[in-house]
């Protein structure tokens, strides 16, 4: 298994710890971060610096910084005491012939200028490996070309390589160096040949200060390094942890990151007024194998089929513990919310398990991994993710690996280990045949009506654990009530003798909005973030002596003592949104009143979520009803349907 934490400042400032993936801070910190992780775990280890995905929009890829050692957790290259002295240009040169020697070819350094920095010097020696052989040229490139792109970055992903004839070698060695040290970008190599080169690269400079280290992963690094990578991502720093092969391996990842990430100023929540809040970026779980020889998912399509089934099956595994965006314009919507149709997901699990036995990762992926994608055809955003399962179309898809995208950052670590121990072990669980439901669940409204409630969910949850405990694996709750009450922090408690009402935050699935043009000639699709909704739980005594207004109209309690009921209001005015012309509904205000004498026993009047409801009166009056938006919409409040759940103000 494996995780993607996302981290935070403690006092994020700037769009680069908002809505921006990069910006003057985040590498620095993602720096500091490696360097504490290379003392705490992994000692003598080697960071590089790679170029990450480019997104449309963004004129540079996204950096990416990856930590790597053996998978026995020695380093790659023999330790050896760091120092502080910065090469000279002569040094650096016996260096290059040093290293040439060592790998029986002539190494050939060509200068280059660099236009953003005059103070450093820049050379650039070809070199390639193939079958044990190395190789280097001499490259005829004219003096006024000899200089670098004005793009940002190490020089090997800044080469006038447009300049070179076809069929001159372009596997680049790089070379720079300014008052304040030296960097290496290394040839793209396979991951022997890069092994060897770095040793060479280490063992004829003892002494020297560390080079910055770029380029790119071999193909094979996985399945032979441990590596742990550090990208840019928007608004939050992530983590991709290494390969987990125990859940108390990752557990404890989770933990040296928390007191890593803490040791150099960054943590997994942000805090907004006196509540702590999630990073707004992700923690993705992820289940794969051990190696792509040995992966269980391969040779057992059904076992996938019944766990694609059941979470299905569990909104609470989609909506409990992820971010404030849920449903289909979120970044991980259900397949039922995403492109897919029920007929067409009913009929790839029919075919799945129909499969005759042996490896059928081509199937599967090809299956899935369409059905699997939001609105917009974007395989990526989906609650289960098989863009990395078995791809070929895409450089890292053949990973053979399922993403659980519907997972927000926690500001427990025992929290979030809790979640991936729960995950597991009902990955787990529907091994046996017997525990895998036949089909999908239908769902209709209630989907985005009462499974978005707290109640429903935590419910939900209770049946999940109910059916691992009946089959020997028993979960201990709390932490998982923890993230449960977190989540959906109380608006409103009051109680009087045995009547008691208490009002909770809940989710609300925000419709996405068309096309609009933003900054860089490209466009954005937004999400309409400005309605709320909450819910009312009130026992029997408080449904038998009080009525309850909102806005001046009573809401109407189902007849039905076990149906939930929320409200649905608008927050604030944006724009762009839906429905522009409509008002906002806030203060929203909140009477009691006595069923028996119609005297007002208490008012609340709420503004935004963060501060809920404040009391403005408690004591008894006669109940005067305030002034409605209009006196056309002054009826008493009801739900759309029979069995909806939640009342729209708008209404």
């Amino acid at each position: 298994m494996g995780g993607e934490p996302t981290l935070v400042p403690i006092d994020p400032q700037g769009a680069e710890w908002s809505v921006a993936a990069d910006g003057p801070t985040k590498l620095r910190y993602a720096r500091q971060l490696a360097a504490e992780l290379q003392r705490r775990a992994w000692p003598g280890s080697t960071l590089l610096y790679c170029p990450g995905k480019q997104y449309d929009g963004e004129v540079n890829p996204r950096w990416a910084l990856r930590l790597i050692t053996g998978q026995n957790g020695q380093p790659l290259v023999p330790i050896t005491p760091a120092g502080d002295h910065i090469p000279s240009p002569a040094e650096l040169q016996t260096l290059i012939e040093a290293v040439g020697r060592d790998l029986s070819c002539t190494l050939e350094a060509l200068p280059l200028r660099d236009p953003l920095q005059d103070n450093r010097q820049v050379w650039a020696i070809p070199l390639s490996c193939q079958d044990g052989q190395w190789r280097s040229v001499d490259w005829p490139l004219q003096e006024e070309l000899r200089e670098l792109s004005g793009a940002p970055g190490p020089a090997g992903l800044r080469l006038p390589l447009q300049h070179f004839p076809s069929g001159e070698l372009r596997q680049v060695l790089t070379l720079e160096r300014d008052p304040h040290g030296w960097a290496l970008f290394l040839p793209p190599l396979e991951r022997e040949p890069l092994e060897v080169l770095l040793q060479r690269l280490a063992a004829h400079s003892p002494g020297w200060k560390e080079p910055e280290l770029s380029g790119v992963l071999p193909w094979d690094a996985y399945a032979h390094w441990q590596v742990l990578g550090l990208t840019a991502d928007p608004g939050v720093l992530e983590v991709n942890l290494p390969v987990c092969h125990t859940w108390h391996a990752y557990a404890s990842w989770i933990q040296l990151l928390e007191e890593a990430g803490a040791a150099v100023g960054l943590r997994s929540w942000k805090q907004q007024g006196s509540r702590a809040e999630g990073t707004g970026g992700g923690n993705h779980l992820l289940l794969g194998g051990p190696s792509l020889e040995a992966h269980p998912f391969f040779e057992r399509p059904a076992w996938l089929v019944g766990l694609l089934r059941y979470w299905q099956h569990h909104p609470c595994l989609a909506y409990l513990f992820s971010g404030r965006s849920v449903g289909p314009a979120s970044q991980a919507p259900r397949p039922d919310e995403g492109s897919a149709s029920r007929l067409d997901l009913e009929l790839a699990h029919r075919a799945l398990e129909q499969l005759p036995p042996g490896d059928q990762r081509v199937a599967i992926g090809e299956t899935l991994r369409h059905l699997h994608a939001d609105r917009s055809g974007n395989t990526h955003r989906s609650e289960i993710s098989l863009d990395k399962f078995w791809n070929p179309a895409w450089t890292a898809g053949c990973q053979g690996l399922l993403e659980f995208r519907a997972l927000e950052s926690l500001p427990d670590r025992r929290w979030t280990n809790a979640v991936a121990l729960l995950f597991r072990a009902l990955a787990v669980r529907q091994l046996n045949p017997e525990h895998r439901p036949n089909g999908l669940r239908t769902w209709g409204n209630d989907l985005h009506d009462r499974a978005m409630l707290p109640s429903a969910l935590w419910a939900d949850l209770e049946q999940a654990l109910a059916d691992l405990a009946a089959d020997g694996l028993p979960l201990d709750p709390e932490p998982l009530r923890a993230i449960w009450q977190w989540r959906f922090p109380e608006l409103l408690h009051w109680q009087a003798g045995e009547a008691e009402l208490c009002i909770r935050q809940a989710l609300e699935p925000w419709p996405l909005l068309c096309d609009t043009p933003v900054e860089g000639g490209s466009t954005s699709r937004f999400v309409d973030s400005s309605l709320r909704r909450f819910e009312l739980i009130a026992n029997p005594a408080f449904r038998r002596s009080y009525t309850l207004a909102i806005q001046g109209r009573p809401l109407v309690w189902p007849s039905d003592p076990e149906q939930p009921i929320a409200v649905r209001f608008r927050q604030e005015a944006l724009f762009p949104c839906l429905h522009p012309c409509l008002p906002v509904d806030v203060p929203l205000q909140l009477d009691v009143v006595g069923a028996a004498n119609n005297e007002r026993v208490a008012s609340w009047q709420m503004w935004n979520e963060s501060s809920g409801f404040e009391l403005l009166t408690e004591g008894r009056d006669t109940a005067t009803t305030p002034t409605p938006r209009a006196q056309h919409i002054a009826a008493p409040l009801r739900g759309a349907g029979k069995h909806c759940s939640t009342v729209d103000l708008r209404l």
